[in-house]
């Protein structure tokens, strides 16, 4: 198994097409005053090509303009990526996005997620970030993974990355 960063001269349109993007979730945190409960939430996702395609393209995109791409590999065989944006933001802090942070889901449980983040964390640093930001999947399974990283409810809220997905939970993690 291997981390790196993506090159541009690397990307493969059908690189991520056996990518199993696959998630159901039961149950969501929901923000509230501050603090967390738990609510019945009941919905799939599961990628098409199409959005898988569309994502890397996006690769493509976050390259060119500066950001950061992290791969996993096992046999040739993509089990994990990572997106750091290029542009800053952010009032009191220097935030970059984590915009995509997946483990293939046959991989899930094995310390990948672990190990990705340590990795997204330190290159968001050499970045020039101060803090990661994240828009994060409501599920209880994501949201007890990035808390068990130390992340925390966003002090400052985007509205860019909030609107594109109300329900995600907004979370910053210091660098």
């Amino acid at each position: 198994m291997k981390t790196y960063q993506l090159k541009v001269q690397d990307i493969n349109p059908a690189m991520l097409d056996s990518f199993e993007r696959y998630q159901k979730t039961d149950s969501v945190l929901v923000e509230c005053n501050g603090g967390f409960y738990e609510k019945c939430d009941r919905f799939e996702d599961n990628w098409s090509i199409n959005h898988k395609r569309d994502i890397v393209r996006h690769f493509s995109q976050v390259i060119a303009n500066g950001g950061s791409v992290l791969l996993v590999e096992d046999n040739n065989e993509i089990i994990g990526f990572a997106v750091i944006e290029s542009v800053e933001f952010g009032e009191t802090a220097v935030y970059r996005e984590l915009s995509y942070f997946h483990i293939n889901q046959k991989h899930r449980g094995k310390g990948i997620g672990k190990e990705l983040f340590a990795k997204v964390r330190e290159v968001a640093k050499e970045m020039g970030a101060e803090k990661l930001y994240i828009g994060a999947h409501p599920s209880i399974e994501t949201q007890n993974f990035y808390m068990k990283r130390g992340c925390i409810l966003a002090e400052e809220i985007n509205q860019e990355i909030y609107r594109r997905e109300p329900r995600d939970l907004q979370l910053e993690i210091k660098l």
